[in-house]
């Protein structure tokens, strides 16, 4: 199924650790590494972590919840919850939620009112949205601080190992504050620029303390399912609008996730509601769109990502659209991929042809959002190939480098004749953080 996901277009595998264990995880990543030896283009992995997640308890059967009935929520372990009460796992749900509060069950399907508090641990809710309330459902507290931790226990054993297992993005769910990146780059150690980190912005906290974690992430989720029910539903549009703006100005990834394709869980056709949502990521030119229940519990995983494909490619055919404004903090280096950008977009340039070690010239010609010109990136290291996939509208290929900077150039050239479809004569612009100073200008225009 993995190598039939990658054949449809499909080219970062995400684990989510809230799900399954370190040994499936593992076996995933032994088949994609498998799978890696024998495809043209790698499949990365991303590694997303559980986060400080709060869920309902165990149930033996399923609990029938109808509206305006009145029920009892308890933090404590030994209460029967089939027959009196809800179990929440949060210790400080009593003392952080206050009545007329809401509280809010599996992505906002089921709602209750708080009425009233308790000293022994338990409070009563008034059922305002009813359902069939399954074990171990999400809960969110829409508008509270959560107090607990930005990074759990179950997180650090799941990112220690990912460091075992050299993934190449981390997504750290619920991100807050800035100081919650922090964190994890003291986890990273020496790993920190060779792994990706992702932000998901999930909460009120997330979007309002935006600008200072775009600082310190690598890139950003719109991790649209729990963003959805901690904030007005309504706002969720301008709320990604607002992070895919600032991801582009800042030169950051970012990720647009959860719900493309929902209805393909058991239909074979998306809604055109669905269709227009993936579309309109992809005119706020996102570097990715991201299934999810879509290709886990979903009928028609590889339908999926063939739709997701052939809604991009079209939609990417429109040009002129420039969703995106001017780059901010733009550095030397950026400086001279926006001079190579626009020389490779006046002149219809085949490809812009970036020439890397650390990916790094390939990032800052991925924040100039060309438009009518794709990027390919060479570089000798393979795990840089691999995070260079998330960027948008580039390919990545792993070359050797020469110390005659004319050999390392042909080696590419030659892949892209035979890889790329690039023909002999092609125009393509060259630019460069590694052969410049040693005989190669930073910036060429050349015939392939």
């Amino acid at each position: 199924m993995l190598e039939k996901l990658a054949a449809a277009g499909m080219d970062i595998v995400r684990l989510n650790m809230s799900h399954g264990d370190h040994a499936s995880a593992a076996k995933v990543i032994k088949s994609i590494q498998t799978l890696n030896k024998k495809i043209s283009h790698p499949i990365a992995v991303l590694l997303d972590t559980q986060g400080p997640e709060i869920r309902t308890g165990d149930l033996k059967t399923e609990l029938e919840l109808k509206n305006g009935s009145v029920i009892s929520i308890t933090v404590r372990d030994n209460v029967d919850v089939e027959s009196t009460s809800i179990h929440i796992n949060y210790d400080d749900l009593i003392d952080t939620v206050n009545v007329g509060d809401r509280i809010t069950v599996d992505n906002g399907i089921i709602n209750f009112e708080v009425l009233e508090k308790k000293s022994d641990g338990t409070m009563t809710c008034k059922v305002i949205d009813g359902g069939i309330l399954k074990s171990k459902r999400h809960v969110n507290l829409p508008g509270i601080r959560v107090n607990l931790p930005a990074i759990t226990k179950k997180d650090k054993m799941d990112i220690l190992f990912a460091l075992e297992h050299q993934v190449d993005f981390i997504a750290l769910s619920f991100v807050r504050e800035a100081a919650d990146i922090a964190e994890l780059k003291e986890l990273l150690g020496d790993k920190i620029g060779k792994i990706k980190i992702i932000a998901k912005i999930e909460d009120q906290s997330g979007v309002k303390n935006l600008e200072e974690i775009l600082e310190a992430a690598d890139g950003i989720m719109v991790a649209r399912g729990d963003l959805g029910v901690e904030i007005n539903v309504a706002e969720m549009p301008n709320v990604q609008r607002r992070i895919v703006r600032l991801c582009a100005e800042r030169g950051k990834r970012v990720i647009v996730a959860t719900h493309l394709l929902e209805s393909m869980i058991e239909n074979p056709i998306p809604t055109r509601a669905e269709v227009t949502d993936v579309a309109n990521a992809i005119y706020e030119e996102v570097d990715a769109v991201m299934l999810s229940g879509e290709t886990t519990v979903g009928k028609h995983p590889v339908r999926c990502v063939e739709q997701l494909v052939e809604i991009a490619v079209i939609t990417e055919a429109i040009t002129g659209l420039e969703f995106t404004k001017k780059l901010q903090h733009v550095n030397d280096k950026q400086s001279l991929a926006v001079t190579a950008v626009d020389l490779a977009e006046s002149l219809s340039a085949k490809g812009i042809v970036v020439i890397t070690r650390r990916g790094f010239m390939a990032d800052y010609v991925t924040n100039c959002h060309p438009q009518n010109t794709r990027i390919y990136a060479f570089t000798n290291d393979s795990q840089t190939r691999r995070r260079l996939i998330l960027n948008r509208n580039l390919s990545a290929f792993r070359s050797a480098f020469s110390q005659d900077p004319e050999k390392t150039l042909q080696t590419a050239f030659d892949i892209l004749k035979k890889k790329a479809g690039l023909n002999e004569g092609d125009k393509i612009v060259v630019i460069s953080d590694v052969l410049a100073g040693t005989g190669i200008e930073a910036i060429q225009i050349r015939q392939l």
